[in-house]
């Protein structure tokens, strides 16, 4: 689990955004993110969402500790189930948002609910824009039939314009060109891409439904090529087995999630007319 460094609300900024119920007479549904920290602007932006084989979740939660990093923010919707974290005893929010005058890190610690990841998803994406992000980086996994056969998962990249793909190319990363996004990390690109923010999509394989550390040290290890932002990822590795076992849970809720939001249809190929 993530570790934290307790600190008093200085000031606090609201980002709302609203989304109609679904039914007639069902309350709209808002979402805010509440700064506990200031956040300053220009800084890398780092997302790790629960996906397949919580590699971007397993990555973020590294990168945190290994970083030293603190809570800056927190994501507050009634999208969300009622729940709280225990970290030592004290209640947190499960999408919280870490940081340094670099750097910023999300993470959630539970599934994103199908029905509000656009909602969560926008909020999170509103109040990334009105920090001015160097880069927007979503660190993610991408299931592979045969991961068990894959003693070094390779990582693919993705990015919102065509001058970030070559940059990608000159780090050595192949370009995923043909395929599918589905979930939070398709809004993250699509978004990026329509607000003309630079954004990258980090993609290793991975296993779809089992918690995978490997995968996640494979991306981390990309992040730091590109980034220059060195992130050592040997007592990840190391601990792969008990991340497994304690993600398990996570992961079976976050698969439950993604079958909701059609995620197997990234397995499929675009069709052009």
């Amino acid at each position: 689990m993530l570790s934290h460094r307790d600190h008093n609300p200085l000031n606090i900024i609201f980002f709302t955004f609203l989304v109609e119920g679904k039914l007639k007479g069902t309350p709209l549904k808002t979402a805010k993110v509440i700064e506990r920290e200031p956040v300053s602007s220009g800084a890398i932006m780092v997302h790790g969402l629960p996906d397949v084989g919580l590699v971007g979740v397993i990555a973020a939660s590294h990168l945190i500790a290994e970083l030293n990093m603190v809570e800056m923010a927190y994501l507050d919707s009634d999208a969300l189930p009622p729940v709280a974290v225990l970290h030592e005893g004290l209640p947190h929010a499960p999408m919280r948002i870490f940081g340094d005058t670099n750097l910023l890190a999300t993470i959630s610690e539970m599934p994103i609910p199908a029905n509000g990841v656009q909602l969560l998803m926008n909020t999170l994406l509103d109040w990334g824009l009105s920090k001015s992000p160097k880069l927007t980086v979503s660190i993610g996994g991408m299931p592979v039939q045969n991961r068990q056969d894959i003693d070094a998962p390779k990582v693919f990249g993705v990015a919102s314009h065509a001058n970030l793909l070559e940059l990608l190319e000159k780090k050595g990363i192949t370009v995923l060109r043909e395929g599918y996004m589905v979930g939070p990390q398709a809004i993250i690109l699509r978004y990026c891409a329509e607000k003309n923010m630079p954004a990258i999509a980090l993609l290793a394989q991975s296993f779809y439904n089992y918690p995978d550390p490997e995968a996640a040290a494979a991306a981390l290890k990309e992040f730091s090529n590109i980034t220059g932002i060195k992130v050592d990822v040997t007592k990840l590795l190391e601990k792969g087995e008990e991340i497994r076992l304690r993600a398990r849970d996570v992961m079976k809720r976050t698969q439950q999630e993604l079958t909701k939001m059609k995620k197997t249809q990234e397995y499929d190929l675009p069709l052009y007319v």
